[in-house]
This record gives structure tokens, C-alpha cells and sequence, in this order.
């Protein structure tokens, strides 16, 4: 496969090189190419130049992010402007005269997605739901009427490509190995759980979410399953203006404030989000574990109550300096605060035996505090010619800690154990990046980049006898201190190549070094090696007649273990299912391929894609019977084995009447899943697991009238393979209402999900040759919520563009909470039992022998 993505790219790269050269003067010709529909930009749509006299092309060139482009160095002669955008119909201005020397500016041209969509005055264009680009597919979100009031992962469930499970874990293509940005930018927030991260955005300020799945040398080489680019609304207008967003519902209430000022040169933006949430959940586990001559099993049955709250804060500012000097800040704090209470009740028996009844009560805490602060410089010299510096700040403070009372038989409390656990992760990054055009139709990137992380853990146990007992240092468990640095130090090269018979390339490579440092309380430095990494990466597309599109690429990427599965704290909130993490984890590297091709027919746009994912030294979870804990077992990071993965993905969009449409997908993915794991003698062995994933949703929205809007959406997916067993299959659905104000500057909505039962039972399956594990959860997700926004004061129209602005992004370290690839038992020992994160299981004290 990989031969033949290089044979291909060479042979038609040669083939372009026979291009039709332009004859040189020194006229000039600029526009800006917009969508007729939304009046939004349209980035790197083709720009030819087309010679009235002989009809052929002799220039050409892409558009930049505002839709721009500008020809140079043009003879006189009588021209027209032929522009193609991947899924538009090409269109052909009328023709115009160039002059010696003249500066021919054409103003906006405007395409559009349909002749038939433009005689019926279309209110929800497909372009403004999807777009693509040679490396990446465009969702629109800002149309989405039911996820009004709800945060994140309510947009990410629609976007093509994307799983979102009820606990928030996403998955791109079946693997949870995926980067999220916002706005291009990494966040702390991401550092410990990219789920509660998730919560903590707004959907009301969404505008958009990019999947890139083939990420270019410009991205860092992180994230094995590609980059996910959240992009929140943003304005360009001149004035103040203040926008109100809220919700009250039976699972979770909100109220957002975002506030926006511009006058001249300078804007300034300020934001907050809070939502808090309540959730009741139950979980029964019943898990035999094997020894020589005794089978233990544990009857477990966790009621349970989630109760917590986030908040996010943001402050920008921006200026532009000069004509071509731009400078921004932000500062952005959060924090999240959980609280889990559960009552646990488990009933051991020994060969069939019941031998001892133990009930704990558990108490546990989970909260955080992060913030984020860059300055960036963006200099931009001409239309696609510019040089940024950035640089940025983060710090993310941890604390998950549970306090446990342990009762006996006899109902009286036998013990009780404490855990503290509290983190610190910070990062400071500085990075530069250069683009410049080659002539009209290719484009040059070049930059630079260093980060240093530090992750501080002290970790503690405590224990004490009876009910009134002292808390002392517990001497089973360990309390110490995990100090870890890493510098990553990056450099990369990419060229984009367009030719006027619409093909796009583009090519590039990545260099990162890694460097390591480690120590821990009792073992002391970890010999850790420092490791190089070279990344390519390809990607090419060719437009057809009638609005075809064919796209390959390849690329590789790599995946560096995050906090929560280094962090070597024992975390027995739930003295059956213990979790660990491994700071001897090393980096997982991975090979993608993929090819798709996309087309209008008539009033639907189709999109197919399939790729195959291959993964070296996957970070992968393993369980393994605890050899001091009666009937528990104990879930850790291991470098296990390998993981390939093939699939293919079908989405699309359908315009049923100018006023309704469409939308759905479908992805098939074959998981095969190989490592290690231990035998009934404990003895390692090799171990492979295989299935099918298979998930779809549907997504339908009806324009009732100018005021009026509706929306439903529904979701499935099927159980996925793990190394050890099965996670549970889910669904969910909703329904949504929203009703404009006459003046537009509000609305109410009302959404309702999971309605028509009380929640949904999540299975999970875990078998190895020392355990048996089957949880049953049950959530109580039906949710109703009222929801409001009004908009307060008045903007104008700019006279200048803003300037872009560039930023610091770190697409690295995987995510600490969430599990390796989907189907390569990345998951949590058991489901999460209520709204938070994934969970591991509940509290303190286990069976001793």
C-alpha cells in the first residue's frame, strides 16, 4: 500500500510538470472567492487564469484562509477567472481586460453548492454542513439546534468519522489515540481527561470541528489516530456585543457568558462557562478469579451518585500593529470539582462457598485547576507569505483523593483508608513556523518547535482500625513520589503543489527528538532512552467532472504515554478492580493509510473512505488476578503488543425538501488485537483478540419556518473487542425544539434524550486465564432541558479584514484517562458509573489473605 501511495504521487506529479507555462508581464489580478449561500470563505478552492483567446489556462494559484488569492506578473491580454472547489460545481467569471502594469481587482466571486439549490433559495446548504480538504473533513456545527445548552461531546456525536461513548471517550475510526485542539491550540485541560475536558466547552460556541485524519508535517506526530480541531465562533465585526446562553434540565444545568469588543485595531473578548451535573448510577460485577485448587468469586453491587460542577474562563486580546503585524494574548482558567459517593456490597465465596460479606462506603473527590496563557506574533509579508513566533504557558493541578470506610459482617466498621493523590503538570512551548508561495500554485512550510513538560504525583495511603482509630501511613500500599521531565525538541518541511488540472499534493516530513528524565520514591531514577523520530507524511487529491473527488494519503504518527498512565499511585478506590499506572511506558508509533473519494449526485453529497491502521508497541491496558488481594484484580499500562485496524467510513447528506435534510454515516472497522498476558501460573503468554466494530447515526433537521426549528438525532454502536474481553455497546438519541425571537437576538429551545426509558445498561466482558469479569451498569441518562440565549448590544461591519493570528499547538501525549484504541483494551476496568470520567471502580479495603 505504501508503494503504491509513493508510485502514484511521483507519477502524477511528473505527469503536472508538463503545464501549459505563463507568459510573464506585470499586471496583477486579486479576488476573494465566498460561498453564496453562508457568505463564508472558501480556503484553498483552485484559481485559474483562463485565456479568452485560446481558452486554456496560463496561471493559476490556491485561495489563502480568508478565501484570497493574487496573480502576479500577468501579460495584457483578455482574461477570465475559472474557480473549482472541492463538491462546487467550477464556475467561469465574465471576462475582463488586463492592461501594462494595471491592478485588476475583482472583488468577492461567489460559488455556490448547486444550480438547484440556488433556485430554491436553500436554507441549509450541505456545504455548510461538511467540507473538504486534501488532508482533513470539515463539520459545521453552528446549525445544530438539540445540543443548544449541552457542551462538547453533544457537537462530536454527529460529526462524521466520530464516536463519542456515554462516558465522553472519543474515538476517531475505533481508536482513542486522537489529539484534540482548540482553535489550533493545545489545552491544558486535555491533560488528564479529554472527556471531562470536553464537558467543559460550550456547544453554543462551536462554530466548527475539523477531522484530520492525515495530518500534515506541520502537526506534531502525536495522536496515533489523527487530530481532532475544535473552532470556537469568533468575530470580525466593529462594537460590543454580549451573548447569554443558559439551560436547566433534570441531569445538568448551565449559563455561559460571552462578551466581544472591537474598535479599530483592537478587539478584546472575554467568555465564561459553568454546567453542573447529577447523576445516579448502579453497577452489579460478578468476577471469579483462579488459583491451583480454589475458585474465588465476588458478587459486587455499587449504587452510586455523581455531583460536580465546571467552570472555563477566557480573556483575549488581539492587535494589528501595522498592515502586516498582528499581535495576540490569551489567558484562559478552568477547573472541574466531583464529587462520587457509593455504597459497595461484596459477597465472597470460595469454591461456592459465601465466606465474608463486605460493604464499603466511599468517598471520592476529583477536581482540578488549569490555566493557559500564549502570546503569539504573526507578520504576514504577502497573501500566503508570512513567519509567527508563539509561545505558551500551561499548568493543570490534579487532586483525586477518596476516603472509605470498610464494614464487616457484623455491621460494625472493621477499618477505614485514605488515599491523596495530587498532580502537577506544566508546559511551556515555543515555536516558529514560515510559509511562502512558489510561484502561484505551490506553497512552502518550514518551522521549529520546543516543549518542556514537567509532571510532579506525591501519593499517599492511609489506614486505620475500627471507627475512631488514628490514620497511619499504610505500610501495603505505597506512598511516595513520581518526578517526570520530558523535552521534545521538532523541526519539519511541507510543500504543497496545485496544478490547473486540479490536482492537489501535499508532501512533507517531521523530525522529533524526546528526551526523558524519571524518578520515583524508593526505586529512584528510571533508566529512561531518549528516542528519534523521523515522520512523514502524503496526501493528494484529484477533483473530477461533475464535483468527484479522489483523496489518498499516508502518514505516521506516534503516541507518547500521558499523566494517568505513568502516574504509579494505586488507585484502590475499589478494592476489587485496583488500577496502576506505568512510568516505564514507552512511545507507540503507527503506520496510516487511507483513500476516499466524495461526489455531489443530484441534491446528495457522499463521502466514502478506507484506511488501514497498523500500531507498534501499542499502550495498551492489561489486567492481571491480584497475588494479595482475594478475588481482585489489578488494571496497569503495558507496551503489549500490536494492533491493526481496517476500515471504511459512509456519510452523507441528503436535501430532502429546501427546508429538511439528511445526514448520516456508517463506519465498519475490523479490529485485530496482539500482546501479552499472564496464565493461570502467571506466566506470560501471547494473547490476540479480534472483532468487528460497527456504528451509525443519523441526524435529520426541518427549517419549519422563519422562526421554528427542529432536530432529532440518533446513535448506535455494537460491543468492541478489547485485548481481554468486550466493552459494551450503547445508543442514545434526542430530540430538539428551538424558537427564534422576531428579532434574532434570541431564542429559546427545549431538547429531550433517551425519553422513552429510564437509561441505558452498559456490558462489559473481561476473560483471561485467571479471571472472569461480567459488569452491568445502569445509567439513568434520560434528560429534558430548557434552554435560552439573547444577544445584547450592536456591531458593524469592519472596514479592514482582521488578520489571522497564529498559535502555539501541541498535538502530543496521549490522553491519561482514556484507553488505548478501541478495540486494543484501551478501557476502563469497568464502565463509569455516573457523569464524570471513565471510572475506576469505587473504594478502599479488600479481602485480605
Amino acid at each position: 500500500m505504501q508503494k503504491l501511495l509513493f508510485s502514484a504521487f511521483f507519477s502524477l506529479l511528473v505527469s503536472s510538470l508538463f503545464a501549459q507555462t505563463a507568459p510573464r508581464g506585470n499586471a496583477k489580478v486579486s479576488g476573494t472567492v465566498v460561498d453564496s449561500i453562508t457568505g463564508s470563505a472558501m480556503e484553498f478552492a483552485s484559481i485559474a487564469l483562463i485565456d479568452q483567446a485560446t481558452d486554456k489556462p496560463i496561471d493559476g494559484g490556491m485561495t489563502d484562509e480568508k478565501g484570497r488569492f493574487e496573480l502576479e506578473k500577468l501579460p495584457e491580454g483578455t482574461f477570465a477567472i475559472r474557480v473549482n472547489f472541492i463538491g462546487y460545481p467550477t464556475i467561469k467569471t465574465a471576462p475582463f481586460t488586463l492592461s501594462k502594469g494595471q491592478n485588476k481587482k475583482l472583488g468577492n466571486i461567489t460559488i455556490a453548492p448547486s444550480a438547484t439549490m440556488l433556485k430554491e433559495v436553500t436554507v441549509t446548504s450541505r456545504q455548510e454542513l461538511f467540507e473538504e480538504q486534501v488532508d482533513r473533513m470539515v463539520y459545521n456545527a453552528e446549525k445544530d439546534v438539540a445540543s443548544r445548552g449541552g457542551d462538547a461531546t453533544d457537537v462530536l456525536r454527529k460529526v462524521p468519522m466520530l464516536t463519542v461513548d456515554l462516558d465522553g471517550n472519543v474515538s476517531l475510526r475505533g481508536s482513542q489515540n486522537v489529539r484534540v485542539l482548540i482553535n489550533n491550540k493545545p489545552s491544558s485541560i486535555m491533560a488528564s481527561s479529554v472527556a471531562d475536558a470536553l464537558k467543559q466547552i460550550p456547544a453554543d460556541m462551536i462554530k466548527s470541528v475539523e477531522v484530520i485524519t492525515s495530518p500534515s508535517a506541520r502537526y506534531d506526530a502525536e495522536g496515533t489516530g489523527g487530530i481532532i480541531n475544535i473552532v470556537t465562533k469568533k468575530t470580525t465585526l466593529e462594537g460590543l456585543t454580549l451573548n447569554i446562553d443558559g439551560g436547566v434540565g433534570n441531569r445538568s444545568s448551565n449559563l455561559g457568558l460571552n462578551g466581544n469588543y472591537r474598535r479599530g485595531k483592537m478587539g478584546f473578548s472575554l467568555g465564561g462557562w459553568g454546567r453542573a451535573f447529577y447523576n445516579p448510577a448502579e453497577t452489579d460485577t460478578r468476577q471469579e478469579t483462579f488459583s491451583p485448587g480454589l475458585t474465588t468469586l465476588v458478587d459486587q453491587s455499587i449504587d452510586a451518585y455523581d455531583l460536580g460542577a465546571f467552570g472555563r474562563y477566557s480573556l483575549g486580546w488581539d492587535y494589528d500593529i501595522a498592515e502586516g503585524h498582528n499581535m495576540s494574548a490569551n489567558a484562559r482558567f478552568g477547573g472541574r470539582g466531583m464529587n462520587k459517593d457509593q455504597e459497595q456490597t461484596s459477597l465472597y465465596y470460595e469454591n461456592g462457598i459465601l465466606t465474608d460479606q463486605i460493604d464499603r462506603m466511599v468517598d471520592n473527590t476529583d477536581a482540578n485547576r488549569n490555566m493557559d496563557f500564549n502570546l503569539d506574533y504573526l507578520r504576514t509579508f504577502k497573501p500566503r507569505q508570512e513567519w509567527s513566533i508563539s509561545t505558551q504557558y500551561s499548568r493543570n493541578d490534579l487532586v483525586n483523593d477518596f476516603d472509605a470506610e470498610i464494614i464487616g459482617m457484623d455491621g460494625i466498621i472493621d477499618n477505614r483508608t485514605r488515599n491523596d493523590n495530587d498532580n502537577l503538570n506544566q508546559e511551556f512551548t515555543l515555536q516558529t513556523d514560515f510559509q511562502t508561495p512558489i510561484g502561484d500554485m505551490q506553497l512552502f512550510e518550514t518551522g521549529a518547535k520546543g516543549i518542556l513538560r514537567k509532571v510532579d504525583s506525591d501519593y499517599a495511603y492511609f489506614y486505620g482500625e475500627g471507627p475512631d482509630g488514628a490514620l497511619e501511613p499504610d505500610p501495603r500500599l505505597p506512598s511516595g513520589a513520581l518526578d517526570y521531565a520530558q523535552q521534545v525538541g521538532a523541526t519539519y518541511a511541507s510543500y504543497t503543489f496545485s496544478t490547473p488540472s486540479k490536482y492537489n499534493f501535499k508532501v512533507g516530513a517531521r523530525y522529533e527528538f524526546t528526551g526523558i528524565q524519571a524518578e520515583t520514591t524508593g526505586v529512584g531514577a528510571i533508566d529512561l532512552p531518549d528516542y528519534h523520530n523521523l515522520v512523514p507524511s502524503i496526501n493528494i487529491s484529484k477533483t473530477y467532472a461533475k464535483g468527484v473527488t479522489v483523496r489518498a494519503g499516508y502518514n505516521r504518527r506516534i503516541q507518547r504515554p500521558g499523566l494517568g498512565q505513568l502516574n504509579p499511585n494505586v488507585n484502590a478506590a475499589n478494592a476489587q478492580n485496583i488500577s496502576v499506572g506505568n512510568p516505564l511506558l514507552r512511545p507507540e508509533l503507527s503506520d496510516n493509510f487511507e483513500l476516499g473519494i466524495s461526489s455531489n449526485i443530484g441534491k446528495t453529497y457522499i463521502n466514502l473512505t478506507t484506511f488501514t491502521r497498523y500500531t507498534n508497541n501499542a499502550i495498551t491496558q492489561v489486567r492481571i488476578a491480584s497475588d494479595t488481594l482475594e478475588g481482585s484484580i489489578i488494571t496497569t499500562w503495558e507496551n503489549a503488543g500490536t494492533q491493526t485496524n481496517y476500515g471504511a467510513n459512509l456519510f452523507g447528506n441528503f436535501a430532502v425538501t429546501p427546508k429538511i435534510t439528511l445526514n448520516g454515516g456508517v463506519d465498519a472497522i475490523y479490529s485485530r488485537i496482539e500482546g501479552q498476558t499472564l496464565n493461570a501460573e502467571g506466566i506470560r503468554v501471547n494473547t490476540e483478540n479480534s472483532g468487528f466494530i460497527l456504528s451509525g447515526r443519523v441526524w435529520g433537521q426541518w427549517q419549519i419556518s422563519d422562526n421554528w426549528n427542529a432536530q432529532a438525532f440518533g446513535m448506535i454502536r455494537n460491543p468492541q473487542v478489547q485485548l481481554q474481553g468486550t466493552q459494551s455497546g450503547f445508543y442514545m438519541y434526542s430530540l430538539g425544539l428551538k424558537r427564534d425571537f422576531k428579532n434574532k437576538k434570541g431564542s429559546l429551545g427545549l431538547s429531550a434524550e433517551n425519553f422513552l426509558t429510564k437509561g441505558t445498561v452498559l456490558t462489559n466482558t473481561l476473560e483471561s486465564a485467571q479471571f472472569v469479569q461480567t459488569s452491568e451498569t445502569q445509567l439513568y441518562n434520560r434528560g429534558i432541558k430548557l434552554t435560552f440565549n439573547y444577544r445584547i448590544g450592536k456591531m458593524g461591519f469592519d472596514q479592514q479584514p482582521r488578520k489571522k493570528t497564529k498559535s502555539v499547538r501541541n498535538d502530543d501525549v496521549k490522553d491519561g484517562e482514556g484507553g488505548g484504541d478501541n478495540g486494543g483494551g484501551g478501557q476502563t476496568p469497568a464502565p463509569a458509573t455516573g457523569g464524570g470520567k471513565p471510572a475506576t471502580p469505587p473504594a478502599g479495603g479488600g479481602k485480605k489473605n
